[in-house]
């Protein structure tokens, strides 16, 4: 959302008198503010005031929860540190490493998915248990997707692996059936609960062979009359070929294998040798992979993509990253037979198992609320070169067009807006000129906050909106009459012109209360105060009266005398110097030679002139007597020193 420089229109309400109603609106940063107004009447006049109708739409709704707070902090330091990462790694260390940064963005998915479980258990509030119920949602959604990913993208395992990494996938993300087994072990006699043969199910399902034969083996002690059944299935589940990762068996040896292991299901189930058990009959037939057996099933799967993951297992189990989407799409079509449209989830897996990268981000940035997922995940695998041949049309890359997206909509929230300045930085082609648009927008509210801001525009060599940040809260000091702030932010602005008007305002209250504020200031002003005159005499003036104050009269007569005769103290303020000037003339040792005591004459009647003209010295009785007892003093020092410097040549 853009900030208008402009008034906002004027939008009318349809069916309402255009006299009397209208609908005001303005664009602020990140947010909208939409207020409803009456107007035409004396009365709405009067209750102008107290607005009646106010609404604030926002842009990014998801800054302001806590639960993803959480998220958006704790994914800023995996960002930050995968930017800075070593990028000369290749091969398998760099493909290691970047697994490492994936499951790092999973385990605060996680993080944060968990708190929202325990915040939707503790409240009591029904509105608020659906709020972190639906949240849970999102984020397990969310961590499904990104683990798939991972998996698909990321890791790229070879054939075989690959199912293996698919398996620990669904079970990561399919775990009713921990529930049950908990029910099932805890009851008296486990092989005949309710759920026994459901459990053993689910776990041969999902490829869990030493569980389901654990539970297998419950049935043999309780039921001897199956003892034979059970120790044959025992037997077809144990030598189940599968590949590890620390197999050195090639793909061929493995298909070999699993074929002969294939039909000695087919045998074993074509023999009826478990036709009298009709579980042990259905679990041989899901070993076998048959189709309309998994359907049957399909109710304890739950999911389409756990269907099509077990189907690969008994079916296709060395398939190939390529060959994953001819699955996909008929599981998808067999699981919802026709009954069910995609939801929008089933949409993004069905593009990431057909390994389109593009209508993934696509269909997530549709789908999910904001654009923490899809600027991460994008990033990510831009680090993986798989995105580097798509540019976007209005010339940006789309990594780049979602980061500063995201950082954008950081940048509305209060706090948040300090991680959005790193995630610009990570933007070569537009980040600095989105950061320089954002940071003015930024309320300064406090000192410390604007410091925070100056400070990361200084580490950035933003002069102008360093200029802009100090002069703004130059104005507030001086709006809340707090000279020294003000000053010390206009010399940080190196603003002359405002440096000069404070200066100004200093002089002013001194000659209003006879003492200077902020003396710690004014005494350390150094360089700074060379920014302009009336600050180097503001400067100056202050180290006449610390000399005055140490008794270091002929100095500080010397500097006094300096302040007038290079004119950079303002005219208003020269009778101040003048009488100044009074108690160093009549000191008992003489302090002004003769020179320095016509200057002062001359100083006196050019401003005695100046006043005369403007007719400002006839009305005031008090700047005559001033005049008066300026012209004796001089006089009588006058004297003094002519006299003294008499002696001194005469000696």
């Amino acid at each position: 959302m853009e900030e208008l420089d402009v008034e906002p229109s004027v939008t009318l309400i349809p069916g309402v008198d255009s006299d009397k109603r209208q609908l005001c609106f303005e664009w602020g940063p990140g947010e909208m503010l939409v207020c409803e107004t009456l107007l035409g009447s004396a009365e709405c006049k009067e209750k102008r005031p107290g607005c009646p109708n106010i609404y604030i739409v926002r842009k990014d709704q998801d800054v302001y929860s806590q639960t993803l707070r959480k998220l958006f902090n704790e994914s800023h330091g995996i960002f930050v540190g995968l930017q800075k990462d070593e990028k000369e790694k290749t091969g398998k260390s760099r493909t290691a490493q970047l697994v490492r940064v994936s499951k790092n963005y999973r385990s605060v998915i996680r993080a944060c998915m968990e708190d929202s479980h325990q915040m939707a258990i503790s409240t009591r509030d029904p509105a608020m248990h659906i709020q972190h119920s639906t949240q849970v949602s999102i984020l397990s959604a969310m961590e499904l997707i990104w683990n798939l990913c991972e998996i698909m993208f990321i890791e790229a395992a070879p054939a075989g692996l690959l199912l293996r990494h698919l398996l620990d996938w669904v079970r990561l993300h399919v775990c009713d059936v921990d529930n049950m087994v908990c029910d099932v072990l805890r009851s008296e006699s486990p092989a005949k609960h309710e759920n026994f043969w459901n459990v053993i199910t689910i776990f041969v399902l999902q490829g869990r062979m030493d569980e389901a034969r654990q539970l297998l083996s419950k049935e043999a002690n309780t039921n001897p009359a199956s003892v034979n059944m059970c120790k044959i299935l025992d037997e077809l589940m144990k030598k189940m070929p599968v590949i590890n990762p620390g197999n050195t068996q090639t793909l061929t040896e493995m298909e070999l294998k699993w074929q002969h292991w294939h039909e000695e299901c087919q045998r074993f189930l074509q023999d009826g040798t478990f036709a009298s058990n009709h579980h042990m009959e259905t679990l041989c037939k899901i070993l076998l992979g048959d189709e309309n057996t998994l359907l049957e099933k399909k109710d304890l799967m739950s999911t389409w993509y756990h269907f099509l993951v077990t189907k690969l297992l008994y079916c296709h189990p060395t398939v190939k990253h390529v060959e994953l989407h001819l699955y996909a799409q008929s599981s998808l079509d067999l699981f919802l037979g026709g009954e069910n449209s995609p939801e929008p989830l089933d949409t993004i897996l069905l593009a990431a198992f057909e390994f389109d990268i593009h209508q993934v981000i696509k269909e997530c940035s549709i789908a999910l609320s904001n654009w923490w997922f899809v600027s991460h995940l994008t990033d990510l695998l831009d680090h993986c070169n798989l995105l580097q041949s798509h540019n976007l049309y209005f010339g940006s890359n789309m990594r780049e067009y979602l980061l500063l997206e995201y950082a954008s909509g950081l940048f509305s929230h209060h706090s948040l807006w300090q991680l959005a300045v790193d995630y610009f930085d990570y933007c070569p082609e537009y980040g600095r000129a989105y950061l320089e648009l954002h940071i003015e927008r930024i309320p300064l509210d406090t000192e410390h906050k604007a410091l925070k801001v100056l400070r990361i525009c200084e580490q950035r060599m933003m002069s102008e909106q360093v200029r802009s940040i100090c002069k703004i809260m130059a104005m507030k000091a001086v709006r809340n009459n707090r000279l020294g702030s003000a000053l010390s932010w206009s010399i940080r602005a190196k603003d002359a012109a405002f440096a000069t008007l404070i200066s100004d305002r200093f002089l002013k209250d001194y000659c209003e209360r006879g003492t200077f504020s902020d003396l710690d200031l004014i005494d350390n002003l150094g360089p700074s105060m060379l920014l302009s005159d009336r600050l180097t005499f503001l400067g100056k003036y202050r180290e006449f009266h610390r000399l005055y104050g140490e008794e270091q009269f002929f100095a500080a007569a010397k500097l006094l005398l300096m302040l007038m005769t290079a004119r950079i103290a303002p005219c208003s303020f020269w009778m101040t110097l003048l009488t100044d000037a009074l108690p160093l003339l009549e000191q008992k040792e003489v302090i002004f030679s003769a020179d320095q005591t016509y200057e002062l004459m001359k100083c006196l009647e050019d401003v005695t002139a100046a006043k005369a003209k403007n007719q400002k010295l006839q009305d005031d009785d008090t700047e005559i007597i001033k005049v008066e007892m300026l012209r004796l003093a001089l006089a009588r020092n006058l004297a003094r020193a002519i006299v003294k410097e008499g002696t001194l040549e005469d000696s």
